[in-house]
């Protein structure tokens, strides 16, 4: 994200990352790298993407942490797959010093995430969004608006939660059809030829069909975290999701298998191993 951001953008970009060798690759990709979060404040717009919701309040909300050193006028976008109420407290907090925010989570994953056409739901004020557009578009080749602050998460919460319900359901499906009787190699080619292809069948259904699942894409303990805030808003606006539930125990049962730090198609190890 980062790098295509650098490329495309006509002004400088600074990068700053706990991890020194992504401020490295930052900064042979066209960047600048940032002394810390007080040099980052400095920027007229800030994207943070970190793994949740946790972490976005470490970056924003701590002493001295972004929404302290912002500025009037300033935009603040978290990319991160988080929660809408720290959406809404990181909202507040910048509203205070004259800052604007938004919440741009970003979808499709590592590949795309490379080859900048991310897809990007985004809450926040209809002139902020206007403002970020193009930055966005940077990195994403379909920048939604949602809303007012908290909808664009809330988009992104459902549509990992609906692609982790669709991993689960081809996890079942293959070892349904193989142990039925029908190469492991020709199920998910022979399901994309009807109505249930979908994106997670072929993107995710190709490890399956290799059992090689990857580690350096989206991690299975993620996707946990993801159905954690999914479930959690569910219960906030009384609506039983017991399908994402049930998923979300075969993904903590992934992880507690020692496997989640693999991505989420791992999740057929459990029916293979039956």
């Amino acid at each position: 994200m980062c790098a295509n951001l650098t490329a495309k953008s006509p002004v400088p970009v600074l990068a700053h990352d706990l991890d020194s060798d992504a401020v490295r690759r930052a900064v042979e990709a066209g960047a600048i790298a940032a002394t810390g979060l007080e040099n980052i404040a400095s920027a007229d717009i800030v994207f943070v993407c970190v793994p949740g919701e946790e972490e976005t309040r470490a970056v924003c909300l701590a002493e001295n942490g972004l929404c302290q050193n912002a500025r009037e006028g300033q935009v603040v976008v978290d990319c991160t797959t988080a929660t809408v109420r720290v959406n809404l407290d990181v909202a507040e907090a910048l509203k205070a010093r004259g800052a604007n925010f938004a919440d741009a989570p970003v979808a499709r994953g590592v590949p795309n995430a490379v080859e900048g056409t991310l897809s990007i739901t985004v809450g926040g004020d209809k002139e902020v969004f206007d403002r970020i557009a193009p930055w966005l578009g940077y990195m994403g080749s379909d920048v939604a608006y949602c809303g007012p602050v908290g909808t664009g998460t809330v988009i992104k919460l459902m549509n990992n939660m609906v692609l982790f319900e669709n991993v689960s359901a081809l996890a079942e499906a293959m070892a349904i059809a193989t142990k039925a009787g029908v190469s492991r190699g020709r199920v998910f080619d022979l399901l994309g030829q009807g109505s249930a292809d979908s994106f997670a069948l072929r993107r995710h259904g190709a490890f399956m069909t290799t059992g090689d699942y990857p580690a350096d894409r989206f991690p299975t303990s993620y996707s946990v975290k993801d159905l954690d805030y999914a479930l959690a808003l569910a219960d906030e606006v009384n609506v039983d999701a017991a399908g994402a539930r049930l998923v979300r125990e075969r993904f903590a049962e992934v992880v507690d298998r020692g496997l989640g730090h693999l991505y989420s198609p791992v999740v057929y190890e459990l029916f293979e191993n039956e």
